[in-house]
């Protein structure tokens, strides 16, 4: 009798925890019975670097999405791929794009890490998985706003490990300074409607059967002008905190094409496993840790061009 009554306590306890998990991710799920839409200039910068892209326009922006607890990963970039230099006489900068946070302290850190770098882009919005549309959104405001003489921008994540060099070279190829985004495309995505998935998005925020092609969220390249376009026109497209589908939304408003970088693979969302002579011709991959970075970036920087087999 006893055990009955236990495992019947077990069952209720399972179903009432499954019940509360299914209220709170609902709860957390910003679009109900309407759709929203984002607002141009909403919220105020808490944080700006200091740059004047008048008086030397960088040829590639890269703003990089995270968080106030990713110290070591943003101190990583700074001493590898989001270091500034110059690669084939091009001009590269690197910024970071944070929210806020309840916790003061980490709000004092970062306060203090952007006065020491200056290179935080911050504003007054929550800095959650779900706000990563505001974040971006923020970029392209930024770049709209204080820095469109820049050629292209790259939006990329802080566990990603970028080739600077590698794609320098090919933007250079490429030719191509208005209306070109890249990236790892994804051509015929549809929504996920499984309330349990990271990736869950309604029929309220999202009633269609297809997402417009988009690129992986993990790393994307686009001419400046593109970041003004989709600033500008992201009134009037439905708000979705899928923050790659969003952007989608907004280049297929603006009848703006994706095209490969390249006839093979560059940009690897899944992550790829390291050698110096894969990585030497690679964009980006995912999945990389702040150790590994430095490690990867001290091999690639030490490579001579005779140990890799020519391709």
């Amino acid at each position: 009798m006893a055990y009955l009554k236990m495992r019947c306590m077990y069952i209720f306890l399972l179903v009432l925890g499954a019940l509360c998990l299914y209220v709170s991710m609902y709860s957390l799920t910003p679009f109900k019975e309407e759709q929203f839409v984002f607002k141009k200039e909403s919220g105020n910068f808490l944080q700006l670097p200091e740059i004047d892209c008048t008086q030397n326009p960088p040829f590639l922006v890269l703003l990089v999405t995270s968080s106030h607890r990713q110290v070591a990963a943003r101190m990583a970039i700074r001493q590898t791929w989001g270091r500034e230099r110059v690669v084939k006489e091009k001009q590269i900068k690197a910024f970071f794009l944070l929210g806020t946070t309840t916790k003061e302290y980490e709000m004092t850190a970062v306060s203090q890490e952007g006065q020491q770098h200056r290179d935080i882009i911050q504003k007054d919005f929550v800095d959650v998985y779900f706000n990563l549309t505001l974040k971006t959104m923020m970029g392209m405001e930024w770049i709209h706003h204080f820095c469109p003489q820049a050629t292209f921008v790259m939006k990329t994540d802080s566990d990603m490990f970028i080739n600077v060099y590698y794609l320098v070279e090919l933007l250079l190829k490429k030719n191509k300074t208005s209306r070109f985004f890249t990236g790892f495309l994804k051509m015929n995505e549809y929504p996920i409607r499984k309330i349990f998935s990271k990736w869950f998005v309604s029929k309220y925020e999202y009633p269609w059967e297809r997402y417009p092609p988009f690129c992986s969220g993990t790393g994307y390249v686009f001419s400046s002008d593109v970041a003004s376009q989709v600033y500008n026109v992201s009134e009037s497209v439905p708000f979705i905190k899928l923050e790659d589908v969003f952007v989608g939304l907004c280049l297929a408003k603006l009848n703006i094409k994706l095209e490969e970088l390249h006839s093979e693979q560059t940009f690897f969302p899944e992550g790829l496993r390291f050698s110096t002579c894969r990585f030497k011709k690679i964009v980006a991959s995912h999945f990389i840790k702040p150790p590994e970075m430095l490690t990867y970036w001290h091999a690639l920087e030490n490579l001579s061009d005779d140990k890799c087999p020519v391709v």
